[in-house]
């Protein structure tokens, strides 16, 4: 974020009153003078509309009951059952942009919950409507998306909250307020891991498609990714392993894992990446991966100097060494993953979302409160409402007097980049090289104009008397700057765009 956004943009941890009275400075206005409408009464219920409303879609739409859910959206039917049926009053659509034509001056805000490959075109058209929006993670698909709903998010003014939950809870607070105390020091190094992916990844493109059911749209759900033969190992879970709609482990939890890390070290662009993963196909994400970023020097915060660091990721049963005086036998795999903070008088471990921050020389310290505290604020869990409700009140408060949520876009947006830069090195370690960043810009600087890359299509296994074989099939080989460029900005099949980038 630029010095100019920061002096113009109020953050959580600027905000100095408390829930209830704070709550009397904040200025609630009618839906009509936010998005359009005219129905709506001062802080009256939002009416939500549901876009992906199988699995977490339909766990989001739970924790907003306390609203309208007017419309829902879903490009299969049979996986949205258990959302039509607990909300029958709401309309049905297969395709979000007939429901905005039809229910532009009907809708407040839009929850999002598709494959990762949609989540920008939605977002995006929805915000230049006006709307709020409330975005699963990852925030996007590539960085040049993530950077798109960031800017657009400021320009129009809108309520926005990426759908790591944890952003919300007391784990995330703690660990943040252990870190700014200076309780371990300065940060030198983290190493963070997660025990996915727990749905199959490493996989040969199918040869031959599928019968399409009756009661999935396969080309809605393709959307603006290149057309391929349906096959049931891409849908309707498995799609996080296939590069066309996912972005493996990596996306599905990182954006889970890092956000206190992101938060609580300031972090911004990363300079430099190198990544390493078991074999690498051109279609599916790899079984495991690995990858260090590395972030300039910048400034301070509390009481920790914020020198350059390296972030390490590791992903399908890799986990980083543990430490020397790691208590022996434990398991540092707390609610799907951890981190270990590395800082210059103590190393901190925590869990995933931060939760269960413990010091591994056992000191117990106790760290001022901030008010990053959403749990405390709506009296409700991270995994019961508080995240969701959050956007919620931040949807009913005006945009001059608006408190960001915990995951908003002008940080989620930031922060999701650095998370798919993290697959852009994994897709490019056939460079064998550091690879270095200008975020600013968005694109490598020292990947050379006759550079060439090439991955495997299909790893070519067969056991022939007893011995394994590999006969790989190669593509041919690309330039690799304009294949670098392809993963920043993904080319939209046509009929799908994006709006233009704010200046």
């Amino acid at each position: 974020m630029s010095k100019t956004k920061k002096e113009n943009t109020l953050s959580r941890r600027d905000f100095v009153g408390k829930t209830l009275a704070a709550s009397a400075a904040f200025t609630i206005v009618p839906s009509y003078a936010v998005s359009g409408l005219g129905h709506v009464a001062p802080s009256d219920k939002l009416n939500i509309a549901g876009i992906g409303v199988g699995g977490m879609g339909l766990a989001n739409l739970k924790n907003l009951e306390s609203q309208n859910i007017v419309g829902l959206c879903d490009v299969d039917w049979k996986y949205a059952k258990g959302a039509f049926d607990r909300y029958p009053n709401a309309k049905k659509y297969w395709d979000w942009r007939k429901m905005f034509d039809e229910m532009a001056d009907q809708i407040d805000g839009v929850v999002i919950a598709t494959a990762d490959h949609t989540h920008a075109v939605i977002a995006a058209n929805a915000m230049t409507m006006g709307k709020h929006v409330y975005l699963q993670k990852p925030l996007t698909h590539s960085v040049y998306e993530s950077r798109l709903l960031t800017k657009l998010a400021d320009k129009h003014k809108v309520a926005t909250q990426m759908g790591n939950q944890g952003a919300s809870g007391a784990g995330v607070a703690e660990t943040c307020e252990i870190l700014w105390s200076g309780a371990i020091g300065d940060v030198t190094k983290v190493e963070s891991f997660t025990d996915r992916p727990i749905w199959p990844q490493g996989l040969n493109t199918p040869e031959k498609g599928d019968w399409v059911p009756d009661t999935l749209n396969w080309d809605l759900f393709t959307g603006p990714a290149k057309m391929r033969p349906f096959n049931e190992v891409y849908h309707p879970w498995n799609w996080r392993g296939w590069w066309d709609y996912g972005t493996g482990a990596l996306g599905d939890m990182a954006c889970h894992i890092l956000h206190p890390v992101f938060e609580g070290l300031k972090l911004g662009y990363p300079t430099k990446v190198q990544a390493s993963s078991s074999l690498l196909l051109n279609d599916s994400a790899p079984v495991s991966q690995a990858v260090k970023l590395t972030f300039p020097s910048r400034g301070r915060q509390g009481k920790m100097k914020l020198g350059e660091v390296d972030v390490s990721w590791y992903d399908g049963g890799i986990k980083p060494m543990l430490p020397d005086n790691w208590p022996s036998g434990k398991n540092p795999n707390k609610s799907g993953g951890g981190t270990f903070f590395y800082g210059t008088k103590d190393i901190l471990h925590v869990g995933c979302y931060g939760v269960e921050p413990e010091l591994l020389s056992g000191r117990k310290i106790s760290a001022p409160k901030t008010e990053r505290r959403v749990e405390d604020e709506l009296g409700l869990s991270w995994n019961s409402g508080a995240h969701e409700m959050d956007w919620v009140r931040a949807c009913k408060e005006s945009a001059e007097n608006r408190k960001p949520c915990t995951s908003d876009f002008a940080e989620a947006g930031p922060f999701n980049e650095m998370v798919v830069m993290g697959v852009l090195a994994v897709r490019l370690q056939a460079l064998n090289k550091t690879l270095e960043w200008d975020g600013e810009n968005m694109k490598f600087t020292n990947i050379g104009s006759n550079e060439e890359i090439k991955t495997v299509i299909k790893d070519g296994f067969k056991i022939h008397d007893g011995h394994p074989t590999f006969n790989k099939d190669w593509t041919d080989p690309m330039n690799a700057n304009a294949y670098a460029e392809e993963l920043v900005k993904h080319t939209y099949r046509d009929g799908w765009s994006l709006p233009d980038m704010p200046k």
